[in-house]
């Protein structure tokens, strides 16, 4: 098996991993759209790097891309200095973006048009998981494309299954992020009414995560929202992007999602009040914002 990858996009996402394929014994090009941090990369992990996406992906059995979005994706990948343009048939495209399915399908046709294998493959576990390594990754390609990202994904992934055809791994992101939203609303809210209530939550929090509320947002964020921490992972600005993928979804498919659509807008209000840059947690700022009002 060849080991030559290249990584396109170092994020807080896709620069450990990126580290994580070097320490798995891969040769990794990288690219970035900010010079400077691929030079930072390669200097640390002991990599290469390139200025563009195409010379990053030339000779590479496997490209991941981790990028912020539909546009950034196609800007990376399409184009005479494109992902595509780079790749030889028979490398596979590995795309750890969180985007939509439509770009998802999109990509992978024309991949398989130029005898590019393609895998959407977006992942869940935050900042910590990328650094830690233990990323889950939900996957949608075909099996035998599937079969063959699963081995240098498994360098910074704890687990990675096969949701279907190109565009499920997108799909099953979207369930994940509906998950989360409904989760973090509810602890914040069980939160704030414990302190309202003058209960000391730091105890509450401590029994009831032994019981059926646990989830690991619990065991993860509890204490610093009670401490009014917010600068502990995934961004608001980032999860209004893939809420508004959520929503968009679910109109063209015919589902409801009303409390998705709830807390999309508390997090505008977030938003508004300058936490943009805030982890998910902060919900509760929203909450405590409310009682000085």
């Amino acid at each position: 098996m060849s080991k030559k990858a290249a990584f396109i996009g170092l994020g807080v996402m896709g620069y450990p991993m990126a580290g994580y394929l070097v320490k798995a014994g891969y040769d990794v090009t990288v690219y970035n759209r900010t010079t400077a941090k691929a030079e930072k990369w390669a200097a640390e992990y002991g990599g290469s790097f390139e200025t563009t996406p195409r010379a990053a992906a030339e000779g590479a059995d496997f490209v991941m891309a981790c990028v912020g979005n539909d546009d950034d994706l196609r800007s990376v990948v399409l184009g005479e200095e494109g992902v595509f343009a780079g790749m030889a048939s028979g490398s596979l495209f590995i795309d750890h973006t969180t985007a939509s399915s439509e770009v998802a399908r999109e990509l992978g046709a024309i991949a398989k048009d130029k005898g590019i294998g393609f895998v959407d493959a977006p992942v869940s576990g935050g900042q910590a998981g990328a650094e830690n390594g233990v990323l889950t990754v939900m996957c949608g390609g075909s099996e035998d494309d599937f079969a063959r990202a699963a081995t240098p994904i498994d360098a910074y992934s704890q687990s990675c299954k096969l949701m279907g055809d190109v565009g499920a791994g997108q799909l099953a992101k979207m369930v994940n992020q509906i998950c989360i939203a409904g989760v973090l609303q509810g602890l914040s809210e069980g939160i704030h009414f414990g302190q309202k209530a003058g209960l000391d939550v730091e105890k509450v929090i401590d029994v009831i995560s032994k019981g059926a509320a646990q989830s690991w947002q619990m065991e993860n964020r509890s204490k610093t929202m009670i401490e009014g921490k917010f600068d502990y992972g995934f961004a608001v600005d980032w999860m209004r992007k893939d809420l508004g993928i959520c929503l968009s979804t679910a109109d063209q498919i015919g589902a409801s999602l009303p409390n998705t659509a709830l807390v999309d807008q508390y997090y505008k209000d977030v938003q508004n009040m300058g936490g943009n840059r805030n982890d998910t947690s902060s919900l509760i700022r929203r909450l405590r914002k409310l009682d000085e009002s």
